[in-house]
């Protein structure tokens, strides 16, 4: 059993031994002594066993234990500041003796001579190094450093022990806190002190490591791990010797936990400045809570000495936790406190820095948890599964777009994971939308330009990587530059990722060129957003209402039924059709375009537009409507309209000899036969996941289908590329595909208003186009270069007329001076003056844009200058007796006048048509021409006396604004763009619509290529290489490789109120329309252009139409209606000025195109007239 000793608190005070052996005696031996005035005496009781040699006098020896430490302490310090003033004095006297051997060298210059007498060189110095610089000491401090440095994996190693052990012996320290302060033990047989003692041993022999390595002794002394060491290893070695052990200071070793941060910085765990700095936060607080802590454990469970320990309480060391923090937080229960004068004095010290690190530490550590990225985690990919990444431009109205079009219901089951990827956490509005895709759509908070989210999201296994722009930003460049560098940035990590980038601005394009693992051949994408919106426009100045057609073709829109007779019930059948990709079956092998195409529709209710041919030498190329000559090959991609990707499997699945005999093309589906085996073979899949080689959808040959009969008798004949007979003019670029012109100065095409005025303009296209100084460009020659293509004649060619500043002009003239008929009227679309002096009332289309990037909060406000002139033409009026009048002055004589009056004659030599009325309200479309040529046909058009009749197109940069352009529609504000009525007809053009393209083409690559072909006129990726290095179309001779490249389809509009198709136009299927004209003129029929009322029975005076797409094969036809084709190249049409083919590309004039272009006799002008009448009754 063991027996307990009880020392006197005042003689255990003094240390004396008499007094401790008195006392002693009088509690062991003297049993009579009254035993509560000896418990009033009692300070600590001591336990011991008989086995353990203890001091049985019970005398306390905590002052040893201190005395060790302090005594290494303050000894180490004595012995470096002896050291140090031993060295400065030695240094002070070396170096006084220096400067007299220095004096005495001056003195006596034969000492700087060699012993020969020759004088030493300057490389030939007394070389005096003592050797003590250079040996085994500053070996040995090298050793070292290098092993207790983080630098080397010994050294992490050793860091990271000597921070575990000393975590350890915090936690032996924790056990023992429990026993009394001061008690007997027995190294031997005690297990914690002997780990205690192996782990100080190792921290003496670090100590040691820590002081050979140390540059400044003194300042190694005196910093904090040391001061540790001095009083938590000492006492050790002291407990063994007296075999009694003290709690002390041992506590100490908690500091050790400020350097946590540094050891998991090590080891590479924390990474980021916020965990850091969170880590440092919590390791001070902790190891200063934790210290102060075990100081009053030890005063409080030891009393004052000043008080002979009287006045001690027990209390264990997780109370003293307690106690300390509700002390730095300043609640202070109560029911814990500090009784001794020295545990009092220590917290009132105490409060006053831990209130100040409680108030700063714990808000701070509170706000790095809450601001810890919640979307900091990685992507895990899941077998079987691919996943594409999304970055850029991540917003609310940007992702919702996306994931509209994206996860379609009418695209094939997307088993494709979307991960976005930005730097700013999402809102709550589109935390909410992720939330609602939370199976496909997961969102990571980072950076594409920082290597480790990268590695985050997994970016070297995705299938792709998206990058969106911020169509709306004030600066077009510095976001193109952005998203190069983001590009950049991806490539570097990954080279062979595809992406696909949205570019605003047509010329930042060839930044991409200079990317070396850039490679569009391999699927990467860059949708230039100007260049792409600019042919939209374009193409809709040859055929009104082509913009929305294909806009809605490449966007995913559900099928919304109607059952009102109205007009939006035929536009949303039409909208309901999708671009859409699929390998045709070996059944079609051998047959030719047209009869596939044809068969298609009929059987399949599919509209195949264009295939993909292979060369000999492996290149694919799109073939839009190619004709006759092109046979179908196994395994040809094609190309079809339709409603979902359901109904194009039945192209794949097509049998003839198990569905020759169906007539519900539901049924077609997939049939046992083995020929079906090869095609799944070769093309498991209609996804094209690799750009194939192309060149832009041209041909590698003439086209040498059949050319169109013609017996028009005012035909020229003669030379059928009479046109071209010179080859040594150029008129076409090098590549052959647009119209070329020596460059023209701007000061050579610019007009006053004088000049506009006396050059009677009509048939052209007016670009009202508001910028100035500091506007970015727009990039007009995306906008010219369609009305430039080569495979119009060139008298076909459009006047186009620039009325704008004349500032911002001559920024874009640079890439205009190279283009045949333009003309520049410097002023402002709101002037009427200049609108009328450009006969606005007689252009085939107005074209409103806005160079000006208003940065404003108002988002209405954004098309102010747009809709304000839209809304000015509209209002106008004009007296067509003054056009009259005005033309005959220039030398136009109106029918049933004498040609011979001298009144006749041309002025600037420039005439215009005349503008008579018909009742099938079809406006003019008239051109220029030179004196002495043959004058056009006079064309039959409306009056455009009001300007709600002036064909117009306006780009719109917010959607909703689409209501203020129309006064008289009943659209609702909130209506999506395109269900609004001026989408519809084709007069309004947002940039919105071409997001849908980012998903477009990352389904099926090949649908940007055809869209880019249908819109731009023919530009190649080939010629996108010229315009990076030149920015400038380069002149070429007319070789037969150029004229070649003439020979491509282009989009028209076909008139049905007279001409071939006449007889189809008053109540004919559209079936027989598609058939007709595919199997005469090789045209290819896919919309409607029609009158917005022509479904009412009651007379109506409004002008304006809609878009219908792909009807179906019973759609009844109106004599009015206009119909979207795909039209072969015409050779024949340039023999003669006075053809009329020209005519075929305008919305306005395609009532009378069909005259010309379809080869129908001229011989009676007054029936036709006559005939246009009665249809337009008709429809009335």
């Amino acid at each position: 059993q063991a027996i307990w000793l009880v020392s006197g608190a005042g003689d255990a005070g003094t240390g004396s031994p008499s007094g401790n052996s008195m006392m002693s005696r009088n509690i062991y031996h003297n049993k009579n002594q009254d035993s509560s005035i000896s418990i009033s005496k009692m300070d600590v009781i001591i336990p011991f066993s008989p086995d353990v040699p203890c001091d049985n006098n019970g005398q306390r020896m905590w002052w040893a234990f201190l005395a060790s430490s302090m005594v290494t302490f303050f000894g180490g310090l004595f012995i470096i500041l002896l050291w140090r003033t031993l060295k400065y004095l030695w240094t002070v006297c070396c170096h006084c003796n220096t400067k007299k051997k220095e004096a005495q060298k001056v003195n006596n210059p034969a000492n700087s001579q060699a012993a020969d007498g020759t004088p030493k060189g300057p490389d030939e110095k007394d070389e005096v190094v003592p050797a003590s610089e250079v040996g085994w000491m500053t070996s040995v401090k090298d050793w070292a450093g290098v092993m207790i440095s983080a630098q080397t994996l010994t050294g992490r190693v050793l860091v990271v022990l000597v921070f575990a052990l000393s975590i350890g012996a915090l936690g032996i320290y924790f056990i023992d806190s429990s026993d009394p302060i001061e008690s007997c033990q027995n190294f031997y047989k005690d297990f914690t002190l002997q780990i205690d003692m192996f782990f100080n041993v190792f921290f003496l022999l670090y100590f040691g490591l820590r002081f050979i390595a140390a540059n400044d002794k003194l300042w190694f002394w005196l910093e904090v791990n040391s001061v540790v060491d001095f009083f938590t290893v000492p006492p050790v070695f002291v407990s063994v010797y007296l075999n009694r052990s003290w709690l002390g200071l041992r506590f100490l070793r908690a500091l050790r936990l400020i350097q946590f941060s540094e050891i998991l910085q090590f080891l590479n765990i924390l990474k980021t400045s916020n965990s850091i700095k969170l880590v440092n936060l919590c390791s001070i607080f902790i190891s200063t809570w934790l210290t102060a802590a075990g100081f009053i454990h030890l005063v409080e469970n030891s009393g004052d000495p000043w008080e002979n320990f009287q006045n001690s309480q027990s209390l264990s060391y997780w109370e003293c936790v307690y106690l300390l923090m509700v002390t730095m937080s300043t609640v202070g229960y109560g029911d814990v406190y500090a009784k001794t004068t020295l545990g009092r004095l220590f917290m009132v010290f105490f409060i006053l820095g831990g209130l100040a690190m409680f108030a700063s530490y714990v808000p701070e550590i509170i706000e790095l948890i809450g601001n810890r990225k919640k979307y900091g985690g990685s992507y895990s990919a899941v077998n079987g599964r691919k996943h594409i990444v999304v970055c850029g431009h991540i917003t609310l109205e940007s992702v919702s777009n996306f994931l509209k079009d994206f996860l379609h219901k009418d695209r094939d089951d997307v088993n494709v994971e979307i991960v976005f990827l930005h730097n700013i956490s999402p809102n709550l509005e589109l935390e909410a939308l992720f939330k609602r895709h939370f199976t496909q759509v997961e969102f990571y908070q980072g950076s594409v330009l920082n290597p480790h989210d990268l590695a985050r999201v997994k970016i070297e296994s995705a299938d792709a990587c998206l990058i969106l722009a911020n169509k709306y930003c004030p600066d077009p460049d510095a976001e193109d530059a952005s998203n190069i560098m983001r590009v950049i940035s991806i490539k570097n990590y990954s080279p062979k990722i595809r992406i696909i980038t949205q570019m605003l601005q047509y010329h930042n394009k060839a930044h991409l060129l200079n990317i070396p693992s850039w490679n569009w051949k391999e699927g990467d994408d860059a949708i230039c957003l100007a260049e792409l919106k600019a042919g939209f426009i374009a193409q809709s100045c040859l055929a009104q209402g082509l913009s929305t057609m294909l806009a809605n073709l490449f966007s995913m829109r559900s099928f919304i039924e109607i059952e009102e007779d109205t007009w939006q019930k035929y536009y949303l059948e039409g909208v309901a059709n999708e671009m859409y990709t699929e390998y045709l079956s070996s059944a079609f092998v051998g047959l030719s375009f047209p009869a596939v195409c044809e068969l298609c529709y009929v059987k399949l209710k599919l509209l195949l537009i264009a295939i993909e041919n292979k060369s000999e030498l492996g290149e694919s190329s799109i073939l839009i409507n190619p004709g006759n000559h092109v046979k179908m090959q196994e395994g040809t991609l094609g190309f079809f309209i339709a409603s979902d990707a359901k109904e194009v499997k039945r192209a794949f699945f097509y049998c003839k000899a198990c569905h020759d005999d169906i007539t519900d093309p539901k049924r077609i589906k997939k049939c046992g036969c083995k020929r079906r085996e090869y095609i799944e073979d070769e093309h498991p899949s209609t996804l094209s996941p690799k750009k194939k080689q192309r060149n832009g959808g041209m041909r590698n040959s003439p086209n040498n289908s059949p050319k169109m009969m013609r017996h028009d008798p005012l035909l020229i004949p003669g030379n059928e590329q009479m046109e071209n007979m010179d080859m040594n003019v150029k008129q076409y670029d090098s590549t052959g595909m647009f119209h070329w012109c020596p460059s023209k100065e701007i000061e050579k095409v610019i007009l006053t208003r004088s000049e506009a005025s006396m050059t009677v303009l009509s048939g052209h296209v007016v670009v009202c186009i508001f910028g100035d100084v500091t506007s970015a460009l727009v990039g007009l020659r995306n906008l010219v270069m369609p009305l430039r293509a080569s495979n119009f004649h060139y008298h076909e060619l459009k006047p186009i007329v620039f009325v704008g500043s004349l500032e911002y002009l001559r920024r874009e003239w640079e890439t205009l001076h190279n283009f045949p008929k333009v003309s520049i009227l410097p002023g402002t679309p709101l002037s009427r003056a200049d609108l009328r002096a450009v006969n606005i009332n007689l252009c085939d289309m107005c074209v409103i844009l806005s160079a000006n990037q208003n940065n404003i909060d108002d988002a209405s406000l954004q098309d102010k200058e747009c809709i304000l002139a839209s809304l000015n033409i509209k209002s106008m009026q004009f007296d067509d007796s003054i056009g009259l009048l005005q033309a005959n002055s220039q030398g136009f004589t109106p029918p049933g006048m004498d040609r011979s009056s001298p009144d006749s004659s041309p002025v600037h030599g420039l005439v215009r048509q005349a503008s008579v009325t018909t009742g099938a309200n079809i406006p003019i479309i008239t051109e220029l021409a030179k004196p002495g040529k043959i004058l056009p046909l006079v064309s039959f058009s409306q009056e455009k006396n009001c300007g709600i009749n002036i064909q117009m197109i306006t780009e719109l940069v917010n959607d909703s604004n689409v209501q203020f352009l129309d006064q008289d529609d009943d659209d609702d504000p909130d209506t999506e763009l395109y269900l609004t009525q001026p989408f519809a007809c084709g007069t309004a053009f947002a940039v919105s619509v071409l997001d849908s393209l980012m998903s477009a083409t990352y389904f099926n690559d090949n649908i940007l290529t055809l869209i880019r072909t249908l819109v731009t006129g023919g530009a190649t990726p080939e010629l996108e290489a010229l315009l990076a290095e030149e920015n400038a179309l380069r002149g070429g001779y007319s070789t037969p490789q150029t004229l070649a490249n003439r020979d491509r389809c282009r989009v028209a509009q076909l008139a049905l109120y007279d001409g071939p198709f006449a007889d189809l136009g008053d109540g004919g299927c559209y079936g027989d329309l598609f058939c007709k004209a595919l199997k005469t003129y090789n045209m290819l029929c896919f919309g409607i252009y029609r009158l917005r009322d022509a479904h009412l029975a009651t007379p109506s005076q409004c002008t304006k139409r809609y878009v219908i797409t792909n009807p179906p094969y019973e759609f009844e036809l109106v004599p009015t209606d206009l119909i979207f084709c795909l039209m072969q190249f015409d050779h024949n049409a340039g023999q003669s000025r006075a053809s009329l083919s020209h005519s075929s590309h305008s919305s306005h004039s395609s009532s009378k195109k069909s005259s010309s272009v379809h080869s129908i006799p001229t011989t009676n002008r007054q029936n036709r007239s006559s005939k246009a009448r009665e249809a337009g009754h008709k429809q009335k």
